[in-house]
């Protein structure tokens, strides 16, 4: 959804500098920064996207019966997403509690029960998988995984067929790029480094 990819450049949830990289956590230096957080902030966003994502698990998880939410980023989409296809919802910490029962899910979810989980943005899926196993070690089916935003590194896609769990996000970093020109936010010589990023995260600077 190009809406979306121009409504999270608009809040500055997603932040392009292809000549002044930013510094990942793991030391990966990349023209892109996303914080989806910021979108809770902006009610039409947020609906906006709640209502997308809820239309692609209408239409490809149609046996949804659980909404769950990866902690922190996810809970809250996935709260009002869960809301708009009236589904019950849970949400996976990103480990168990180290007091009381040590959960790792909060909510209730029966065995066998289809599972679609939600977080903001996928970058290798490293964390999400994580949390897909989580749920499957509760006895939850995890039938897919739904987000915002995905950078489209290879690793994402090898990392989720690696476990047969397919994944859809509302936009994409093809779509933001495209989205990013047109509003002249980035000049065509910007797209092709960012293009070269996305195919060589690690070496795209050599």
């Amino acid at each position: 959804m190009k809406q979306v990819a121009k409504d999270l450049l608009e809040i500055n949830a997603v932040a392009l500098s292809p000549n002044r990289p930013f510094t990942w956590a793991s030391g990966i230096k990349s023209p892109i920064y996303c914080d989806n957080r910021l979108t809770i902030s902006y009610p039409k966003i947020r609906k906006e996207i709640a209502k997308g994502i809820a239309n692609l698990i209408r239409d490809l998880f149609p046996e949804a019966q659980v909404i769950a939410g990866t902690a922190t980023a996810g809970i809250p989409h996935a709260a009002w997403i869960a809301d708009e296809l009236n589904l019950p919802m849970i949400y996976v910490r990103s480990k168990p509690k180290d007091h009381g029962q040590g959960r790792q899910i909060e909510g209730v979810v029966e065995k066998g029960q289809k599972t679609v989980l939600i977080d903001d943005l996928i970058s290798t899926g490293g964390s999400v998988l994580k949390a897909v196993e989580a749920a499957q070690n509760e006895g939850a089916d995890v039938i897919g995984v739904c987000g915002i935003f995905s950078y489209q590194l290879a690793a994402a896609k090898e990392n989720f067929a690696a476990v047969n769990i397919p994944f859809v996000t509302l936009t994409n970093y093809s779509e933001l790029i495209e989205v990013a020109v047109e509003e002249n936010q980035i000049t065509a010589e910007d797209r092709k480094l960012l293009h070269k990023w996305r195919e060589n995260p690690k070496g795209w600077l050599e």
